[in-house]
């Protein structure tokens, strides 16, 4: 979809520049909160199964993984006072404009997996949902806003995740990879924004 890639190419170009003041403030924060980088980066998988690594601006202690899963649970003390504002209101996802601008993502699309996971997904669907490019965000994202909070109530969440809210997750992507449009692709900006206000 070419009018897509135009889309995400000026979209998060024009976002970069609106909101380097924004991302010069949340990079002051997390430096003086707590030593390391600005940003988090993790490998993803990403379309026809390359794999890239993904910008989050950085909301836990270093090598958090280390420490714990690769999906954040409830509570998790990992997480730093600035992370906690910044999840709260999804200001660390902004950083994947970038990857959106260098065209690893786009705006819309399933989000991507880390390759562990990528692994859970059943043979007959891994090509049909790696065959776009993955979003910020999606319907899976507006479902399961409160993931975090889901699987803090789960007594294994690893387990959780991948027997019960991934094959949910992999219902929408596939529904979404089989019946995208541009104009679906708008509202659920639209709807990610409702989503975050409210």
């Amino acid at each position: 979809m070419i009018a897509k890639r135009i889309f995400d190419l000026i979209a998060s170009g024009i976002g970069l520049v609106l909101l380097s003041p924004l991302f010069i403030a949340i990079a002051i924060a997390i430096k003086w909160e707590s030593p390391g980088p600005i940003f988090f980066r993790q490998e993803r998988v990403g379309r026809f199964g390359k794999t890239f690594r993904i910008h989050k601006f950085r909301t836990m202690v270093v090598d958090a993984e280390r420490h714990g899963l690769q999906i954040t649970v409830g509570a998790d003390p990992r997480v730093t006072q600035v992370g906690n504002v910044l999840r709260k209101y999804k200001l660390d996802e902004l950083a994947q404009l970038i990857d959106v601008f260098v065209g690893s993502m786009s705006f819309v699309g399933p989000r991507p997996e880390v390759p562990a996971y990528v692994a859970c997904y059943p043979a007959e669907v891994i090509q049909i949902i790696l065959s776009v490019r993955p979003g910020i965000t999606d319907r899976a994202s507006i479902e399961y806003k409160d993931e975090n909070e889901i699987l803090s109530q789960a007594i294994d969440p690893h387990k959780t995740y991948v027997e019960e809210v991934l094959p949910k997750k992999i219902h929408f992507y596939l529904d979404y990879v089989r019946t995208r449009t541009f104009f679906d692709d708008l509202r659920i900006l639209v709807a990610t924004l409702i989503a975050i206000l409210r």
